[in-house]
Formats: C-alpha cells, structure tokens, sequence
C-alpha cells in the first residue's frame, strides 16, 4: 500500500505587500516642488521672469546683478532635476490604476518629459552660459536673455498634452482614484497654456511672458492645481490595498 501523499498548504497567511516605496516616492514630490520654487523665485531670479521690455545694456545689467544666484541656483536645479521624474512617476503609478487604462498614463509621462527640457532646463543652460562669461557680446547676452525668458513661459504644447491626458484619464476612471472636479481644473490648465501663445510676439503688456495673462494666471491656476495633486496622490496612497499585485 502506498503512502498518501499530503498536498502543500496553500491557505497559510501572505505577508501583506510594503508600500514604503511608493510613500518615499511621495515625499520626494513635495521636497522637489519646494526646492525648484526657491530656485526659480529667490536664487535665478526667473519668477516673476525679468521684464521683457528693456534694452540690451539692461539685460546685460540683470545677469550682473544676480550672477552668482543664478549660477548657485541653477546649479542646484542641475543636480535634482530628476525630482521631477519621480514627481510625474508616482502621478503615473497611480494614474495605471485607473479604470481608463494605460494610454493616458503614457501620453501624460511623454508630454512631461518632453515639457522638462524647455520648460526647465533650457532657461537654466541659456542663464548659466550668459553668466559663465559675462564678457560676452551684449547681443548674444539679449539672446540668451530671451531665448531663456521665452522657452520658460512659452512651452506650450508639451504640458497641453501631458494635461489632456490626465483630464481624459480622471474623466474615464470608474475607480476615483482623483476627484473628477480636478480634471476641469487641469483644463483651465490647457487654457493657460493657450493664453501664453501670446508671449512669442508681446513685448509688454498682459500677454507678455511676465504679463497678468500669460505668466501669472497660469501660475497661480498652476499652483492650485499642484496643491491639488499633491493632496490627492497622498489620499491614493493610503486608499490603495496593501494586498495589490504590482502593476505591470
């Protein structure tokens, strides 16, 4: 006679899965937001962006004046501006989790990424390089004045997009994991965007890139908006199961 063989036990109690990765993650987000404001206001200067309206030898005269903030500042952005990957990281993460699917999970992603490089990093390399020699032909430093103040405000398209998708994605979601007030927020956003069309040809005035138009509706919609998010990716934190499989 042989012997009965026992099948393993499969209703022994799972370990439920850590979420401390996705809190680190968060409280990255806010530090980062923080840190770029105090770069952006009280080191390079660039919010509220110097007037567009000067002379060349008044441009010349602003990089005088703030060169060693900007660089301090600038330099500081260099090395963690990879926050704002993990700042559109964890919007992503949890965006997947949505009832609407992936796509605008990617479309969202791809336009912040893409939004990055001349929303951020171009006014800072335009910045150091007038700052790095100070010597330089006082039309190339214009150049490097307005070509940094222009990029800054006027990156229109990629964050149009990157919002689009997360409006889509929050209106489509049976989940909740974002209230869907906040995706009619995130289309005032689109709005600004399209208000600071503008700046490419106003040298003065509301649709300047420093006018109440273009610059500071956005922004203060911007910051709103960002409050927002944060709030809610926190609450999506602690709401999510602990249990969840990873998301593929």
């Amino acid at each position: 006679m042989s012997a009965t063989v026992s099948p393993p036990a499969t209703d022994a109690p799972t370990r439920p899965v850590s979420k401390r990765d996705i809190w680190i993650v968060f409280t990255i987000v806010p530090a980062f937001y923080t840190a770029f404001g105090i770069i952006f206001f009280a080191l390079a200067r660039t919010m509220p962006p110097p007037r567009p309206d000067v002379t060349t030898a008044q441009k010349v005269e602003f990089f005088a004046e703030h060169n060693l903030t900007i660089q301090i500042g600038f330099g500081i952005l260099i090395l963690i501006v990879g926050g704002a990957g993990v700042a559109n990281g964890i919007v992503v993460y949890h965006m997947k989790r949505m009832t609407s699917g992936s796509v605008m999970a990617y479309v969202y992603m791809g336009g912040m990424a893409v939004g990055a490089l001349p929303g951020c990093l171009l006014v800072a390399f335009c910045f150091l390089a007038a700052t790095f020699r100070p010597d330089r032909d006082p039309e190339v430093m214009a150049l490097l004045y307005d070509l940094g103040c222009l990029s800054y405000v006027g990156s229109l398209g990629c964050f149009t997009t990157a919002y689009f998708g997360f409006a889509i994605a929050i209106l489509y979601d049976r989940n909740n994991i974002f209230p869907k007030w906040l995706a009619y927020v995130t289309v005032w956003q689109i709005v600004t965007e399209i208000l600071a069309v503008p700046v490419f040809v106003a040298p003065a005035g509301p649709f300047s890139w420093n006018g109440s138009m273009s610059f500071w509706t956005g922004t203060a919609i911007f910051g709103f908006w960002l409050s927002c998010v944060i709030f809610f990716l926190k609450k999506a934190n602690e709401e999510q199961p602990a249990d969840q499989a990873p998301l593929p």
